[in-house]
């Protein structure tokens, strides 16, 4: 942030994008958003939208161990990669881990 508010105090003040790129080591388009911005501070990150309920995800890797990513994908509605993503969150590396086994 200190770094950011120093370069748009710098180009505002008469310096040239240029020069700034190379005092402050800053790229030139990393700077020509700085100044695009309303404020010097950060956008703000979205949050994503989770569609996989965790819980009835191990249920059903419990329950169905041999199905394959894209049936439970087209099961739980979402894309093949976000089902792989939702496994992993969940511990499980590769299908005959056996994490979600009967105890």
């Amino acid at each position: 942030m200190e770094l950011r508010e120093r370069v748009i105090g710098y180009v505002q003040s008469g310096g040239s994008q240029v020069e700034a790129c190379r005092l402050y080591d800053v790229d030139r388009k990393t700077i020509y958003r700085w100044l695009h911005r309303p404020s010097a501070a950060s956008a703000a990150r979205r949050t994503r939208h989770r569609v996989i309920d965790k819980a009835a995800l191990a249920l059903d890797v419990r329950h169905r161990p041999d199905a394959l990513l894209r049936e439970r994908a087209e099961q739980f509605g979402v894309t093949p990669s976000g089902m792989w993503r939702a496994l992993r969150a969940l511990g499980m590396r590769k299908k005959n881990d056996e994490i979600f086994a009967e105890k």
